[in-house]
Order: structure tokens, then sequence, then C-alpha cells
């Protein structure tokens, strides 16, 4: 419950501090997004490629474990 509280606080001091009539920071803000856009891009990319690389590793061991359920299976026969 104070975790929501906190948030909407936060939330509510970003909407004021962006707003005309509040702090005016919109300005800064948006040059924030605008610097902070291509480091969150490359991270974000980082991340996808960890990610495919551990699905090729995952597939590549399902097939090994199918191979081997199938040997298995006909060995049994």
């Amino acid at each position: 419950m104070v975790a929501l509280i906190v948030g909407i606080i936060l939330i509510a001091f970003c909407v004021f501090a962006c707003l005309p009539f509040g702090l005016a920071w919109g300005a800064d803000v948006v040059n924030f997004l605008k610097g902070c856009a291509p480091v969150f891009a490359a991270f974000i990319g980082l991340v996808a490629v960890f990610i495919g690389f551990a699905d090729l590793k995952d597939k590549k061991e399902a097939k090994k474990e199918e191979e081997a359920a199938k040997a298995l299976e006909s060995s049994q026969k």
C-alpha cells in the first residue's frame, strides 16, 4: 500500500514539474529524453541480442533432447 501511494505521489510530481504553471521543467525533460534515447536503444538492443543467443541455445538443446528421445524409443522396440 505504501509503494502505491509513493508511486502516485511521484507520478503527480512528475506531471506537476512538466506543466508550464508548475515547475516548467518540460523542456529539460524533453532534452533528457533526447539524450538518453540512443543509450536506451543500445541497452534494449544488447538485451535483445542476449535473448536471441539464449533462444538459439535452447532450440539446439531441445533438438538434441528430441533426437535422444527418438534414439531411446527406437532402441526399446
